[in-house]
């Protein structure tokens, strides 16, 4: 398993076309005046059709304790969005996961948190397939739970403010959550 120095991470930030204009260290992101970063989402699914959903962790900079998508990340500068998509599985959750589909390319958003923290990614989503039970990086999450995705739809649907603002907006822009 890779593992990544959380201090020497770097994001890849983007122009407004989403083209590469180079990289900034990650702690320096995600501030009152976050700059357009590349980041992705990945939905996990288990044999029952179930889907994973998270709740991030109390000391998480952005959105501390917020019930979320099964895990978020960036990709390091030249690393290939399947194989971020693959360490972050591991690093947050301990899971192997496969069949991995890009479902939403383009997904864009910018939100800001109570305390300020800017997010302004373009963050194509994906959908990923585990066997496992997961076992989750405490500094990463704090709890899970499995559900079905259209009671997960329904939720978003009925309380968007109590999820993270892009897993709100993913969940009505993919298909797998639509009754």
């Amino acid at each position: 398993m890779q593992t990544v120095n959380t201090l020497a991470e770097h994001v890849i930030l983007l122009d407004e076309e989403g083209r590469h204009i180079g990289t900034a260290p990650k702690y320096s992101m995600h501030g009152s005046d976050t700059m357009l970063h590349l980041a992705f989402s990945c939905y996990v699914f288990n044999p029952l059709g179930e889907v994973l959903v998270t709740r991030r962790a109390l000391t998480k900079k952005a959105w501390p304790g917020v019930w979320t998508n099964s895990f978020c990340g960036h990709p390091l500068p030249a690393e290939p969005l399947p194989q971020a998509v693959d360490r972050r599985a591991r690093h947050e959750l301990g899971l192997e996961i496969t069949e991995l589909n890009l479902a939403l390319p383009l997904f864009r958003y910018r939100a800001t948190d109570s305390n300020g923290i800017v997010e302004n990614e373009i963050c194509p989503v994906y959908l990923a397939s585990t066997d496992q039970e997961p076992m989750p990086n405490p500094d990463e999450v704090a709890e899970y739970a499995w559900t079905r995705p259209t009671e997960l739809f329904r939720a978003v649907t009925d309380a968007p403010w109590a999820f993270s603002p892009w897993m709100a907006l993913q969940v009505q822009q993919l298909d797998s959550f639509h009754a």
